[in-house]
């Protein structure tokens, strides 16, 4: 009579040496502290300079990391001297428009670069790949130029155009597009799905992952902007919020570090909210709307 085995029961809780000898794990995190220290550690300086008092150094032999007496003064006085409603709204502005146009050209442009057989797709392929050699400061000239002929200096929409459509964005479609099995497609055009609906109902929910990283990357790129509306805006009451906050080291307000220090976390605050909630997708979209060539 033989005697039944009962099966190993599986291990749920990894253990120490599944994630290597203990030596190479406090590297790893030694390494892990080190980049997180590298990228939060200015933006945790800058909260922690706008909270220090008038009293208080924020640079110096004398100047400590933790503010001893925490105020929200600099922040109430930014408010009270400064229309950051104002640069906020027009900012938002801008941002609406970038996403907007972002969305409705790069994937439409980045479907169509994913369909094989009309002459000239490589050709706009090259161009495209080319176009992101070109730093923005090489064209910065001609591109002011044009938009004065067209009469939208001091112009939000002036702001906008240059954002209108990216190259990055576009192939990023596409790359997400080419994922899509050949098979399911051939499938909806024989159930009679014409090349809007397929567009609509099996392409763009399939690319859900990329259109997040397209909307995020626009988003922090026409919040953050600086240059572009440095050189095209000028009346305050067009400005956008790092415009405007960037007047808080100007002589006419007073210079005061601490208020310099609250404007960035301000302008910084909208970024960091958007990547939290959107993270999980964000690097799923990374992954799928990877450039295929």
């Amino acid at each position: 009579m033989t005697t039944a085995v009962a099966p190993k029961r599986r291990r749920l809780m990894p253990r120490w040496r599944d994630y290597g000898r203990p030596r190479e794990l406090v590297v790893r995190y030694l390494l892990l502290v080190l980049v997180l220290g590298l990228t939060v550690g200015p933006l945790l300086w800058q909260l922690l300079a706008s909270l220090k008092s008038t009293g208080e150094d924020v640079f110096g032999a004398n100047a400590t990391l933790l503010p001893h007496h925490p105020t929200l003064r600099a922040y109430r006085t930014i408010f009270d001297q400064v229309p950051v409603g104002t640069y906020i709204r027009n900012s938002l502005i801008v941002v609406a428009l970038s996403v907007t146009s972002q969305l409705v050209f790069s994937t439409t442009a980045g479907y169509m670069l994913s369909k094989p057989g009309w002459k000239g797709r490589k050709a706009v392929w090259v161009v495209l790949i080319a176009s992101m050699m070109f730093p923005f400061e090489s064209i910065m000239v001609s591109l002011f130029l044009s938009i004065r002929d067209m009469g939208l200096v001091d112009n939000l929409a002036g702001v906008w155009l240059p954002g209108f459509v990216g190259a990055i964005n576009v192939l990023l479609m596409r790359g997400a597009f080419l994922a899509v099995p050949r098979e399911i497609e051939d499938s909806a055009m024989l159930d009679g799905a014409n090349e809007w609906q397929r567009f609509r109902h099996l392409y763009l929910p399939s690319a859900w992952g990329a259109i997040l990283v397209v909307v995020i990357n626009t988003f922090i790129s026409a919040w953050d902007d600086f240059l572009w509306p440095l050189i095209v805006l000028r009346s305050e009451s067009n400005m956008t919020l790092t415009l405007g906050l960037s007047r808080l080291q100007n002589s006419s307000f007073g210079y005061d570090q601490r208020m310099v220090m609250a404007g960035s976390v301000i302008s910084v605050i909208p970024v960091l909210v958007l990547f939290v909630i959107t993270q999980r997708w964000f690097y799923k979209g990374v992954s799928s709307g990877a450039v295929k060539l």
